[in-house]
């Protein structure tokens, strides 16, 4: 190492020790100002307190629901599946050992966004119109599961 390759430190920043004489400037009240909630000790407001007066979380009414029978499905384009050879079987079990798909959800469905030019058999749970039609235009099936 010569010295013109020789980099400065990188400086660290000191910790804070308030409440130690008037000279660090954090003396006397440690940075808390006067008096007051916030200046006792385990002093300070929960989340969303707004003095007494009633939180805006209380004052806006309550609005939609979650639906419990809904079912979520994991996504594939048909473009997706041009990577795959002519005559396979594609499975939402193979197409999350590939990584097309992340999670298998609530099933498997298959959209129709793009082109496909592979001649393959598709099994999914759902299909979109164009999907399907886009299958079978390549000579392919798409099988409901």
């Amino acid at each position: 190492m010569k010295l013109h390759e020789m980099k400065p430190l990188q400086a660290s920043q000191k910790r804070n020790r308030v409440g130690r004489g008037p000279g660090s400037g954090n003396g006397k009240t440690s940075g808390r100002g006067q008096k007051g909630q916030k200046a006792r000790s385990g002093g300070g407001v929960r989340l969303g307190f707004e003095g007494g007066q009633t939180p805006l979380a209380r004052r806006l009414p309550k609005r939609g629901f979650t639906n419990f029978n809904r079912v979520e499905y994991a996504i594939v384009n048909v473009e997706a599946l041009n990577q795959f050879e002519d005559g396979t079987e594609i499975t939402a079990a193979l197409l999350l050992d590939k990584r097309v798909i992340r999670k298998e959800l609530g099933g498997l469905k298959v959209l129709g966004n793009g082109e496909l030019t592979k001649k393959l058999t598709v099994k999914a749970t759902k299909f979109s119109a164009s999907a399907k039609e886009a299958i079978e235009k390549a000579g392919g099936t798409a099988e409901e599961i």
